[in-house]
């Protein structure tokens, strides 16, 4: 299947370097193999390939060359620089991997003005209905229940999803996790992912983790930017026009794999709106060079929305996420009054009807995530 990224990558790769970034197994591999026929693949893991690369004795001949895990290559950045300042994008240079990837490409030697970059994510029901054509319900359906990642939700089978996540789940925190951070404490980890799986839309106490994994309030923070780096999870803050006081507040985790969430139907679904929401703002984030964030809303006397999605520092729409309420939030009038900007929307799984009440709109859930748009 065609992925959401691939015409804007296409369009980029004839001017600068593109890296692209994303959770393992998110189908970044198949993705740049499908932008032509014309390709030569090397993966830095295989050493035919590595000894191809480092005597720089790939094929001239092809319109794009694919570097895999280019980033376990010492001084990889000064490396690809040196090739695109001396040969530019004849061929086309892509170069893909996860979180060590995107941790590197924020420090050391700067690619500044070579390179474009992009953050694939997990199938959405807007990506399943525009490039598979299946119907929203259908493809909401199979979200929560397989989760995003395209061979699990692909083969429809609980049990290959099962097996799937276990294998995904090891493979992330026994080599991934050990390639970034030098960590002993991987059982402790895994309980904290264990744990954040169950508590999926709740506001996350550091200090409750810390004394369930008896250690320190800074170690588990630390651990929660490693699974962050990891694209295991990702928070989302509550709403504050001060950030750094919105980064104090407690955050909400949701998971990049919807399938992983141990929870009732409403901890799945709305993970899985955060997961579309995130998605497309990291979309307009990566394509346009807007600045972007997923927040949340609560006062102080604990009126609370669930999602507000910011653009270039302006709140877009606030979405309250139901599974059989048909009755309107009383918040979203209350945030309205407030960000009156804001289109405030309320999304229910079950709705047989649509409403709309004053400035609010009540929606089935897979009209809204396959219709949306934060532009």
């Amino acid at each position: 299947m065609e992925r959401y990224l691939e015409k804007s990558i296409r369009k980029d790769l004839e001017e600068k370097i593109v890296l692209l970034s994303g959770p393992r197994q998110v189908g970044k591999t198949t993705l740049s193999r499908h932008l032509t026929p014309s390709h030569v693949y090397l993966n830095y893991d295989t050493a035919s390939d590595r000894r191809i690369i480092h005597a720089e004795e790939w094929n001239r001949n092809t319109k794009l060359v694919i570097f895999d895990e280019l980033h376990k290559m010492k001084k990889w950045k000064s490396w690809i620089k040196g090739v695109y300042d001396t040969e530019g994008v004849s061929p086309s240079l892509l170069v893909t991997g996860s979180a060590r990837l995107d941790t590197y490409r924020k420090g050391g030697e700067s690619l500044a003005g070579r390179f474009f970059y992009y953050r694939l994510h997990p199938l959405t029901v807007k990506e399943i209905c525009t490039h598979l054509g299946e119907k929203p319900e259908k493809a909401l359906d199979g979200l929560l229940k397989f989760g995003g990642f395209p061979e699990p939700y692909l083969k429809n089978s609980e049990t290959f999803a099962k097996r799937f996540r276990r294998i995904h789940s090891d493979t992330i925190i026994r080599q991934d996790l050990l390639d970034l951070e030098s960590v002993r404490d991987i059982k402790s980890i895994e309980i904290l992912i264990d744990l954040l799986r169950t508590r999926v839309g709740s506001s996350t106490s550091y200090t409750a983790l810390a004394n369930d994994l008896q250690v320190s309030i800074h170690t588990v923070k630390h651990w929660l930017q490693i699974l962050e780096s990891l694209y295991i999870l990702f928070p989302v803050r509550p709403y504050h026009k001060n950030i750094a006081r919105s980064l104090l507040k407690d955050s909400k985790y949701y998971m990049y794999d919807t399938g992983s969430v141990e929870g009732d139907l409403g901890a799945k679904l709305e993970n899985t709106v955060a997961c579309a929401l995130l998605r497309e703002l990291h979309l307009i984030e990566d394509t346009t060079g807007s600045r972007v964030a997923l927040h949340y809303l609560r006062d102080k006397e604990k009126h609370e929305v669930d999602f507000l999605p910011v653009v270039d520092n302006v709140p877009i729409c606030m979405i309250e996420v139901k599974i059989g309420d048909d009755s309107f939030s009383p918040s979203l009038f209350r945030f309205h009054s407030k960000l009156n900007k804001a289109i405030p929307f309320q999304i229910v799984y079950s709705l047989k009807h649509k409403k709309s009440k004053d400035s609010v709109r009540m929606l089935p859930a897979h009209e809204f995530l396959r219709d949306f748009q934060l532009t």
